[in-house]
């Protein structure tokens, strides 16, 4: 896709927010706000992150062009001194971020920025847009992946997702959370990943019968001649058709291994199993049985579960716009300010307990048992260290007898926030995303199984270190007191 100029993209608030800083001469004055999320999509235990690599080509490109300028003069709210701030707008923060396809918990920043408070205000909406979407599909194509166990699954969901974008970039997210190949082309050119496809009904339909249809296709397409076998009468026409075409195609010495079938309607589960005697039989135990047709995670299960002879899976709806859960929730907060080069903690107190935020600046601590399994993410503050060589103590922050004791030598630990941005200048370079790819299957075999069942599943902890705790307490207590007037 061509480059966009995505520096409108943001709530009208952030920039009547701006102007009031510019007039309230506070545009200089350093924030930190954190990214973070409160609870995990499609009950899952856990998320993915992706979308950083489209965060980054949004700050690099982030300018306010004349056309720009002339619109938001015509809207006769903002001032020509603050449109000149404007005019010479560029990012000057640094930004960390958690890499994509890393597993990622609630509460914990995937994204901290520290910047000028108009720098730090602008770019919250289209940060939350970028990473919202992206880790979403992410999170659900590593569902729907892990229920097909070793079978390759395609993402097939163009035509039905939310726009052009949300296409694109969602199946780029599919392809981080697992999928072996996208049906979208686009995808394929920008992100170099896997497009794969086969035939609809319609050129089935176009040819006079269904075998006519059948052997025009495999004449063009004979190094991967999957067929489409349910447009009239899957058991008693379709799969006898590309029978005899796969065994036309065998006569001319083509690999057998190279053939298979499509079901696309019907009882998936008993289809697929007479579909695959019949192949068998004729001597065709290598022939693929791929299937679309609505699928999801749970009806992948249930299908494992009855012992479909399905391979390779084709999810489409449910995948590109995660149809259970179809939003992220990822929400961009206020944690501490610079005020004469003092880190000055803020918190936002809420009755709801899980708005309550976290203060200060803060880093994670990804904490592994010696299987290199998660046992826990410790979050602190930005000075904290952990020592390795001594005993480690965590506890629940909401249930504070809830405690694990780790003693040296029983767990590692790796921080997981990267530096991305330092004074404005981008200092990572993200990796293609079929590495991507690999690294978030290499991160979800840190995860436990009980961990990744998609009902009930178990919950990792998600803690603060003691000095972070005490430090939200003390200010939950100093807001609650009562207040003489």
């Amino acid at each position: 896709m061509d480059k966009l100029n995505l520096t409108l993209l943001t709530d009208f608030y952030q920039l009547t927010m701006m102007q009031g800083y510019n007039n309230s001469n506070k545009n200089d004055q350093v924030a930190v706000f954190d990214l973070f999320y409160r609870s995990n999509p499609s009950n899952s235990s856990y998320a993915i992150s992706a979308g950083l690599d489209q965060v980054i080509d949004y700050i690099n490109n982030l300018n306010f062009s004349e056309e720009d300028l002339s619109y938001l003069k015509s809207l006769n709210v903002f001032t020509d001194d603050f449109l000149l701030y404007l005019k010479n707008f560029k990012f000057t923060g640094d930004i960390y971020a958690i890499p994509e396809g890393s597993v990622i918990f609630p509460r914990e920043p995937l994204v901290r920025v520290k910047a000028p408070i108009s720098q730090a205000q602008l770019i919250e909406t289209a940060i939350l847009n970028i990473i919202n979407h992206q880790s979403l599909i992410a999170t659900k194509a590593s569902r729907v992946c892990w229920a097909a166990h070793d079978d390759g699954v395609l993402e097939f969901g163009l035509r039905r997702a939310q726009g052009p974008d949300a296409g694109v970039y969602g199946a780029r997210a599919a392809m981080i959370g697992g999928c072996t190949g996208t049906s979208n082309v686009l995808t394929g050119k920008l992100f170099d990943v896997p497009v794969k496809g086969t035939h609809a009904h319609s050129w089935i339909m176009s040819f006079e019968d269904e075998l006519t249809a059948f052997r025009t296709y495999a004449e063009y397409f004979s190094d991967a001649c999957i067929l489409l076998v349910d447009t009239y009468d899957t058991l008693k026409s379709g799969v006898p058709n590309a029978i005899k075409v796969f065994d036309e195609l065998k006569e001319k010495g083509i690999n057998s291994k190279l053939f298979g079938i499509r079901l696309d309607s019907g009882d998936l589960a008993y289809i697929s199993k007479e579909a695959r005697i019949l192949l068998d039989a004729a001597g065709y135990p290598d022939a693929i049985i791929s299937a679309s047709s609505d699928l999801d995670e749970y009806l992948i299960r249930d299908l494992k579960i009855q012992d479909a002879k399905i391979t390779l899976w084709g999810v489409g709806t449910n995948l590109i716009t995660s149809a259970d859960c179809p939003a992220f929730g990822g929400v961009y907060k206020l944690a501490a300010e610079e005020i004469n080069n003092t880190i000055i903690p803020k918190i936002k107190i809420s009755e709801n307990v899980a708005k309550v935020t976290n203060p200060g600046i803060k880093k994670i601590y990804r904490i592994y048992n010696n299987h290199n399994k998660i046992k826990a993410d410790l979050i602190t503050l930005e000075h904290e260290i952990i020592d390795e060589t001594k005993t480690l103590t965590i506890f629940d922050p909401e249930n504070t007898w809830k405690r694990m004791t780790l003693k040296a030598g029983e767990y590692t630990c790796k921080e997981l926030l990267a530096p991305i941005f330092i004074d404005g200048k981008c200092v990572y370079k993200s990796p293609s995303v079929m590495e991507i790819r690999q690294y978030c299957q290499e991160q979800l075999s840190t995860l436990w199984p009980e961990s990744r069942r998609l009902t009930n599943p178990h919950v990792i902890p998600v803690d603060l270190s003691g000095e972070l705790y005490d430090l939200k307490q003390s200010m939950i207590d100093s807001y609650m007191k009562p207040k003489k007037y």
